[in-house]
């Protein structure tokens, strides 16, 4: 767009192949760019022809999106299927401009059918062109004059077009890539697929003048056609759906009914003054922004969730309104809570809300197909999103096209592609390699992948975010289905619809929910105890003081490395705190230089201060540090003189004032007023500095809240009942940081004893049995964890084990399964209960088929105990190390009962000099140690300057190391690829957070067996 501005134009058409996904990123570029925008889209027909189809008004605009829905709706997914029939009832408000076939033997039939459709007419301004295009190739002029004279003699103008595929010459080559990744071909093998002169780019008017000369009408025509293709965007108008539950209603009024009669069972004493004031506040300005049915919408899919027993919570800004909370949409109050309704909605910005409600992630699927159900496909979809190039990407596929080898773009996207932008870090990585890097086609693979970082690659799906419309979606926005059956999406994605003012709802998925309901459901089974996140204890001492310890492994939100390093240092004693704690470990708090200032206030290592009462009665609750974005917008407000709107506009300048330089008016704004407040320039600078360094990473106060509830009750749960939570986490799997090993690793260190899976007492999911120190329950392994067995497999062994097994004959004869299921059994030693470890079980399964022979199928019919078909000797098989039955249960469930890798290799570590992680809290501060463990993640979080952060595993337990950038360089490969890493380094001890300061790593991989089972869960 910035191209064509520069080079004179006034208006442009831009079109997509069969969509229009791209067309409001368009429409954005073209309004600052300031030039006109002719939306449309380029339509591929079934018998080969193609036309451009640009909608001459609203109308056309419906109808052009109602083309693209039928189009690829119609077919399997990824395939567009459109005949000439289907563009009647469209066609009376489309511009079409014919684009000639290569073979012109096929154009009068081409042309006939354009003409045929309805819209040009005796009397009416022409409506149907045919293009004519410089395509560089022989005979070029004599083309163009046979098209100009045919479309003479049939009546139809003529119009020059560009045909432009990109903007700058110098893209050339890399359209000839782009091409080739689209072909599934490399660069060498296009052929002519590729357009050998590099002449598609945009050209100047006066260049396209010069090359067009002999064909003035069809120049004249294009400024004739950019006036009569009146459409904007803009023109677009979004109608939300109506709800309303009685008959003469409106929205306005049920929304306010439905909070009444709410109000006594969020409030049984009486609802307090400020609530009912707040209340009456937020549904005036609900009211006159028309947002209810909006309210309405989110609170019917909510009630209808919770009538489905699914757990379900809003968060985010919602949780700032009172409406959400006494409907039950929300869980935090924010009235007692202090938090600004504004920062959810503002009169001033007149944005549409955005209500975020996290569902259990295995079951929010029925809410989907429930609201397709209930509105209809034709007014319901979810959004796209937009998947774009990343270097590892990039990477791959620029190298397969130029012919690289599959090893050698393996390399480059694991070991190069985090350097990608930075060209000389790039060298020196693949000098490390070993690289040739005067290989042309090695070069060209860096510089084109550089290009092509950001590309859109495909369209996507939103996890939850629906539209929902009174009228017919497909009038103002294509849809298209999905791989996954029963789902449908718009083409735009949701920054797209925020720049129209359509309004999403969010039905999200939290797989923590879904954690905690099946947690209350062992409760109420197991113990007989009815909970749910409403009845959960509140500050619970002891709950707090596990927190304190960071002993919260497979919690939600506070169980990541950063978390638990930070936790001992908080030391959470209340609710508040909690949420500090979920808030504070975020890139806006410690990139605006708020996180050691809060923590040293603290732990009373500094004075708090504040400049006024007004300050304080806004910041004191987090020892005077903004923390929080509703915190950041109250200082704008009453220390600066800003509107509650403007104090939104001013967070949402700092998310993006980087590129597009919009905060320095708020900064002069804000600045000047805390001066004429009488606030001291250096605080006025500090306090600007801090809100900018957070404007988009910072949490709403209500969101970590939201958070923190759930933190808390996980928590609480893991803490009271860690075998009610270690089952529901392993039952919840996969999810969060860490792997089923892990958790039952922890489980053990908290005295749960967790039992194997046994074909005679395993359920699907695991479950929990009556303990041996009766204190906790046993969790009993389920058949969820034996690798590739399947569901109903699982089903079937289940519902025919009435009596018990009594060998592996009577499960094949009984439960019906094939074979494969029986050796996925055996390797993971389920068959132990009759007397039959793993090799044994292999070896008898072995004389097994997947049905019994017909005559002693049919001898054994009436009798109790069929006979073996086959009777072997007895044979003794030996007896498989402990070192090596470890390893197999990874290979087949992951986690092992029996023992820990590392712990056979101890003995040789130990004449190393290598300590134990376990060991680590009675060792003295600055002490240089080594280390040796399994690699269970790695991190590099874009707040800690390249700084990369490992967490590794022994027998005794885990050890957090800290990698700087230059041992990152220095030892690259083996921080990357081992599976068992020993590390130097130096011991740090700060209170109860202990590190390891790394100064040297070794590659020990080779002393695991079955090293490549155990994967570390890198950069999540």
């Amino acid at each position: 767009m910035f191209q064509a501005k520069a080079l004179g134009y006034g208006a442009i058409g831009l079109t997509d192949w069969n969509s229009v996904a791209g067309v409001i990123r368009a429409h954005l570029a073209a309004r600052e760019a300031g030039l006109r925008l002719l939306p449309g889209c380029r339509l591929t027909l079934r018998d080969g022809s193609a036309l451009l189809a640009y909608p001459r008004n609203r109308a056309g605009w419906a109808g052009l999106c109602q083309l693209l829905t039928l189009g690829h709706h119609r077919s399997e997914r990824d395939v567009f299927l459109l005949g000439w029939e289907d563009l009647v009832a469209a066609a009376p408000d489309l511009l079409m401009i014919l684009l000639p076939p290569e073979d012109l033997v096929e154009l009068p039939g081409h042309v006939e059918s354009l003409l045929d459709l309805p819209g040009q007419r005796a009397g009416e301004e022409e409506s149907r062109f045919l293009a004519l295009t410089m395509l560089r190739q022989p005979g070029d002029l004599a083309r163009l004059h046979a098209l100009s004279a045919f479309s003479a003699a049939q009546g139809l103008a003529c119009v020059a077009t560009g045909d432009v595929l990109y903007h700058d010459a110098r893209r050339h080559i890399l359209q000839d890539v782009v091409t080739a990744i689209r072909e599934g071909c490399t660069v060498d093998n296009l052929g002519n697929r590729r357009h050998v002169h590099a002449d598609r780019h945009l050209k100047a008017p006066e260049e396209q003048a010069r090359l067009f000369a002999a064909f003035p009408d069809a120049l004249a025509n294009t400024r004739r056609i950019a006036e009569a293709c009146a459409f904007s965007l803009d023109d677009l108008t979004y109608q939300y759906p109506t709800e309303t539950e009685r008959t003469g209603e409106s929205a306005q009024d049920t929304l306010t009914r439905l909070v009444q009669t709410a109000l006594p069972r969020r409030y049984p004493a009486g609802a307090p003054p400020d609530v009912e004031t707040q209340i009456a506040h937020e549904l005036r300005l609900i009211g006159s922004l028309a947002y209810a049915p909006y309210f309405l919408t989110v609170n019917t899919i909510v009630r209808h969730a919770r009538s489905l027993g699914i757990v379900c919570q809003g968060r985010g800004s919602a949780a700032n309104s009172a409406v959400c909370y006494v409907l039950g949409i929300t869980s935090i109050d924010p009235v007692r809570s202090g938090l600004l309704f504004e920062r959810f909605i503002s009169a001033e910005r007149q944005e549409p809300p955005d209500i975020d409600v996290d569902f259990e992630s295995d079951r929010r699927e029925e809410v989907i197909q429930w609201i397709y159900r209930h509105y209809g496909r034709h007014r319901a979809a979810l959004c796209a999103t937009v998947q774009r190039y990343q270097p590892k990407g990039a990477l791959r596929e620029v190298g397969k096209v130029l012919g690289l080898p599959e090893d050698l773009t393996g390399q480059l996207s694991k070991h190069i592609a985090s350097s990608l932008a930075d060209p000389d870090l790039c060298k020196a990585r693949a000098a490390d390699l070993g690289l040739n890097l005067k290989d042309r086609r090695l070069s060209l693979t860096f510089h084109l992948a550089r290009l092509l970082l950001g590309f859109p690659r495909q369209l996507g799906t939103h996890p939850g975010g629906f539209v929902l419309t009174e009228d017919r979606l497909n009038e103002l926005v294509p849809l298209m289905p999905t791989a996954m059956d029963g789902r449908q999406i718009i083409v735009w994605d949701k920054d797209d619809i925020d720049v129209l003012r359509f309004m999403k709802v969010d039905v999200l998925g939290l797989g923590m929910l879904g954690c905690l309901r099946r947690g209350f459901e062992l409760l109420h089974t197991v113990y007989q105890t009815r909970m749910d996140l409403a009845a959960i204890p509140a500050e619970d001492p002891q709950t707090y003081r596990m927190i304190q310890k960071a002993d919260t492994l497979g919690t939600f939100q506070i169980e990541s490395r950063a978390q638990m390093s930070m936790l001992p240092r908080m030391k959470p004693r209340t609710f508040y705190d909690l949420v500090i704690q979920v808030a504070i470990v975020r890139p806006g708090p410690i990139q605006g230089d708020m996180v050691h200032p809060y923590l040293r206030r603290r732990e009373k290592l500094e004075p708090v201060t504040y400049p006024s009462e007004t300050l304080r009665g806004i910041l004191g609750k987090t020892l005077g540090v903004p923390l929080f974005q509703e915190q950041a917008m109250q200082v704008a407000i009453h220390c600066a003189g800003f509107t509650p709107g403007e104090a939104d506009q001013l967070r949402r300048a700092m998310a993006t004032f980087k590129m597009t330089g919009g905060v320095s008016p708020f900064r002069d704004k804000l600045v000047n007023g805390m001066l004429a407040n009488g606030y001291e320039q250096e605080f006025a600078e500090q306090t600007f500095a801090q809100l900018e360094g957070f404007g988009s990473y910072g949490f709403p106060e209500s969101h970590a809240a939201s958070f923190a509830l759930i933190a808390y009750a996980s928590a609480w749960m893991k803490c009271h009942y860690p075998d009610v939570f270690c089952a529901a986490l392993l039952n919840s799997q996969p999810m969060g940081f860490y792997a089923p090993s892990q958790i039952v690793q922890d489980a053990q260190r908290h005295g749960v004893e967790v039992r194997p899976i046994c074909v005679n007492a395993s359920r699907w999911d695991c479950t929990l049995e009556r303990g041996r120190n009766g204190w906790h329950a046993a969790v009993r392994l389920g058949f969820r964890m034996v690798k590739g067995l399947a569901n109903g497999h699982g089903a079937a062994l289940i519902a025919a084990r009435m009596p018990d097994y009594e060998s592996i004959d009577d499960v094949w004869r009984r439960a019906d399964v094939p074979v494969s299921a029986l050796e996925c059994l055996a390797e993971a030693d389920a068959f132990r209960v009759f007397g039959q470890m793993r090799r044994a079980a292999l070896w008898s399964i072995k004389g097994l088929a997947d049905t019994a022979l017909p005559l002693f199928e049919a001898a054994d019919r009436g009798r109790n105990f069929p006979l073996p078909e086959v009777i072997e000797p007895e044979i003794t098989l030996p007896l498989m190390s402990e070192r090596a039955s470890v390893h197999e249960d990874y290979r087949a469930t992951g986690l092992s009962l029996d023992g820990h890798p590392v712990a056979f290799l101890r003995e040789g570590l130990w004449e190393e000099g290598i300590v134990r992680c376990g060991d680590l809290p009675y060792l003295r501060d600055g002490r240089r140690i080594q280390l040796t463990g399994l690699v269970l993640m790695r991190q590099r979080p874009g707040t800690a300057n390249g700084t990369m952060f490992v967490t590794i595993e022994d027998e005794t337990g885990t050890a957090n190391l800290i990698v700087w950038k230059d041992v990152q360089e220095k030892y690259r490969r083996p921080l990357l690829a081992s599976r068992l890493l020993a590390c130097q380094g130096r011991l740090q001890k700060e209170g109860d957070v202990i590190h390891v300061v790394v100064l040297s790593l070794e590659d020990r991989t080779l002393l695991l067996q079955g090293s490549e089972l155990l994967k570390a869960r890198d950069f999540r």
